[in-house]
């Protein structure tokens, strides 16, 4: 019964239509034991088979699968998560040469828990010549907390960052919110860095702050996660995890989905911080040595 349910599912959300038919059809034949970890794996590489959506997958939890329908459940789910991994912030530091540095994941929860703390470490960060986040181990976040990350790097008028379209046509617009403080000043350069494991809401962050021109994107290109998902049931254990949407960025008028975003330049994630504070600083250095050369 659990690979007709998953069919069914897929055929009824999958936000392509003619490809949910062809995932489906996939699933046939499928050979599962007992609804455990191996199931899962079994489930997602079929799911993933047609068009290697990372977004479309079933996980499996042993202690039981989380909440996604009750409101108040849902909540409180986040809030035991934000208890154990913290609320989206999870370092902020001056550096040499007055570089704030902030490290953003493993996921980017909801406002209520990621607001405080951004509003605090951009507090830290105040008067700080270049801001770099570190998006390296992030690999998911709540589209509406994102926005509210980039709000702290733009202006005081909202900015558009992007739709997200469902099967039935369906737009939420996604745009910053500018009350949100402290703003970092337009004339303050942002790096942003990515690796491989960069997935889903760290890719947006890279991704809007990268088309708006506001951020350099230094590191490795990320997994290429666009499409916002939605769960369902299977088992006490197991969740099928559906795309139902696409997002559109509001300057591309694409996504990242399948490609990842590419790094305005590229290298390893493991160097990448020392890659943009020295890059950085030769141009920094560049009308020094001009000037020089003038006299």
């Amino acid at each position: 019964m659990l690979i007709p349910l998953v069919q069914d599912l897929v055929r009824a959300h999958y936000v392509f239509p003619d490809v949910a038919e062809q995932i489906a059809a996939g699933l046939s034949g499928l050979d599962l034991e007992d609804g455990g970890p191996v199931d899962a794996a079994t489930l997602t590489t079929a799911l993933q088979s047609v068009n290697g959506d990372r977004h479309l997958r079933v996980r499996h939890y042993p202690d039981g699968v989380p909440p996604e329908d009750d409101e108040a459940a849902v909540r409180a789910w986040f809030a035991t998560i934000v208890e154990q991994q913290g609320p989206g912030i999870s370092a902020v530091r001056r550096l040499d040469g007055n570089v704030g540095l902030l490290a953003v994941g493993p996921i980017i929860p909801t406002p209520e828990h990621l607001g405080p703390a951004a509003a605090a470490a951009f507090t830290l960060l105040r008067g700080v010549s270049r801001v770099v986040i570190d998006a390296r181990d992030c690999v998911g976040g709540v589209p509406e907390s994102v926005a509210l990350l980039v709000s702290h790097l733009c202006g005081d008028a909202p900015v558009h960052l992007q739709d997200l379209l469902t099967r039935d046509g369906t737009v939420v617009t996604s745009c910053t919110t500018p009350s949100v403080t402290p703003k970092v000043p337009a004339d303050v350069p942002v790096d942003v860095l990515t690796s491989a494991r960069t997935f889903s809401g760290g890719e947006e962050l890279a991704y809007d702050l990268q088309a708006l021109g506001r951020a350099r994107v230094v590191g490795a290109t990320t997994g290429g996660g666009a499409h916002p998902r939605e769960a369902f049931d299977l088992t006490a254990h197991l969740q099928l995890h559906v795309p139902t949407a696409r997002s559109v960025n509001a300057v591309t008028g694409t996504n990242w989905e399948g490609t990842g975003v590419r790094p305005d330049l590229e290298c390893a994630a493991e160097v990448a911080l020392e890659t943009a504070l020295e890059t950085a600083l030769a141009t920094a250095l560049q009308p020094l040595s001009r000037a020089a050369g003038a006299r």
